[in-house]
C-alpha cells in the first residue's frame, strides 16, 4: 500500500489530506473519508487504508485546517473546532468541495467515480456534501450527525447509506425519523442499517465512555464495513 499526504486550500486556509491506495496502472474509484471531531488523525487515516484495501483509492480529507487536531476525550476543545461547521453549512460545504475538488485532479483517480463516508461529525460532513448536490455517486454517514443546517438543499443525486446504532444518544429516534423523512421527500436512493445495543462511536477502537454513550462495538463495527463494501461494488 502506497500512503502519502497531500497539501490543498480551501481559500487561505491550508489544509492536508492522507492518500491511501495499492498500485496499479489503471484509475481507480476514490472515496474521500471525513474525520470525527479530533480531525484528520488516525480513524479517519485508517478508514482511508481500508477503502484501499477494497480497491478503491481512499482520501482522508482536512475539515479543520493542516496541523490543527483535537484531543481524544476532550470535549470542549473538540466541540469548539466541529462547532463552527455545524452552525455554519455554507461554510462546511466549501471545506468539504475542496477536497472534493482535489480528489478529482489526482492521477491515480477516476474522476467520474467518486464517493465520501463520514465518521460522527464527518457524517454530518458528508451528508451535507450531498445536500449540496454534488456530483458523487454515493455517501456514507457512519454514527453520522443527521440533523441539517438552516442552509437550503440542492437536489440530492447520490445513493446514500446510514450506518447507526440504535442507542446513539447523538442521533435519537426523532432525530432518526426526520432524517428518513427528509430522504424519502427529497426522492433519494437511501437505506439505513440501525444496530441493536450499539450506542455512537461504534467502529472506533478508542471509544470507551458508556457515561456518555460513545462506545466501540467490533461486531457492529466488522458488520458496518461489510455493507460499505457491498454499497461501494454497488455504486461503482
Amino acid at each position: 500500500m502506497i500512503t502519502k499526504t497531500i497539501d490543498y486550500q480551501d481559500g487561505d486556509t491550508k489544509l492536508e489530506g492522507y492518500l491511501a491506495y495499492h498500485e496499479s496502472d489503471a484509475k481507480k474509484p476514490i472515496v474521500l473519508v471525513a474525520h470525527d471531531w479530533v480531525g484528520r488523525r488516525e480513524l479517519a487515516c485508517k478508514g482511508a487504508e481500508k477503502i484501499a484495501d477494497m480497491g478503491y483509492v481512499g482520501f482522508a480529507l482536512d475539515m479543520y485546517g493542516k496541523g490543527i487536531f483535537g484531543v481524544d476525550g476532550d470535549v470542549e476543545k473538540n466541540s469548539a473546532l466541529m462547532a463552527p461547521f455545524a452552525q455554519d453549512r455554507v461554510l462546511l460545504r466549501r471545506r468539504i468541495g475542496a477536497a472534493l475538488h482535489t480528489a478529482r485532479k489526482l492521477p491515480q483517480v477516476d474522476a467520474n467515480k467518486i464517493a465520501a463516508m463520514g465518521y460522527c461529525f464527518g457524517g454530518m460532513c458528508v451528508l451535507e456534501l450531498a445536500r449540496s448536490g454534488a456530483n458523487v455517486a454515493g455517501i456514507i454517514s457512519i454514527h453520522g450527525i443527521l440533523t441539517p443546517g438552516k442552509t437550503s438543499n440542492e437536489k440530492i443525486t447520490a445513493k446514500v447509506l446510514c450506518l447507526h446504532g440504535h442507542d446513539d444518544p447523538m442521533a435519537p429516534p426523532e432525530q432518526v425519523s426526520d432524517f428518513q423523512t427528509e430522504m424519502t421527500e427529497a426522492c433519494v436512493d437511501w437505506q439505513m442499517h440501525i444496530y441493536g445495543g450499539t450506542v455512537h462511536a461504534f467502529t472506533n477502537p478508542k471509544a470507551n465512555n458508556p457515561s456518555s454513550g460513545t462506545m466501540y462495538n467490533e461486531v457492529a463495527a466488522k458488520r458496518a464495513y461489510q455493507s460499505i463494501e457491498n454499497f461501494l461494488q454497488e455504486i461503482f
